[in-house]
């Protein structure tokens, strides 16, 4: 199976799961490494651009593709805490998620994204015995379009208000 992510160039080829542990995300704590990626390049898209500030955009970013084992633990909705979409991430997600890394059973969790729920992202464990099966196939370059972001840029540039 093919992953992406979408992220700064320097960082394309690497799989140390080291951004997230310094900064954690909706699926894990800080402290605990993993990658987070999507199902199609779309998705990586716009889970970046929901996490990422328009001033914070790199001008040098890749979309990386990742093979990935079948070695998947799948986190259906039902399963899930009933505040799993909630904007910031809540505490119960980064427990689940950070139990289910720890536990190291899967090399890979699969988790529905929060802003599509019928879409799904994976998050790979660079921890798991499995993590040298994680191969980088392809790396691209990516110019982010700022019209994903528009509105607020425009709301940032007050120009909201002139609609």
């Amino acid at each position: 199976m093919i992953v992406y992510r979408v992220g700064k160039t320097k960082w394309s080829n690497v799989l140390d799961g080291e951004g997230s542990r310094i900064n954690g995300g909706r699926w894990n704590h800080v402290g605990d490494p993993c990658i987070y990626t999507s199902e199609s390049r779309a998705l990586a898209v716009l889970e970046y651009t929901v996490n990422t500030n328009i001033a914070d955009v790199p001008r040098s970013l890749s979309i990386t593709s990742i093979e990935i084992p079948e070695d998947i633990r799948d986190h259906p909705i039902p399963d899930l805490p009933g505040d799993w979409m909630d904007v910031p991430a809540p505490g119960s997600t980064k427990d689940l998620g950070s139990l289910s890394l720890k536990a190291k059973t899967h090399s890979v969790l699969r988790f529905p994204s929060s802003i599509l729920p019928s879409e799904f992202n994976y998050i790979l464990n660079p921890l798991h015995t499995n993590s040298a099966k994680f191969k980088i196939i392809d790396v691209r370059d990516f110019v982010y379009d700022i019209r994903i972001k528009w509105f607020k840029l425009l709301e940032k540039n007050k120009f909201v208000n002139s609609w």
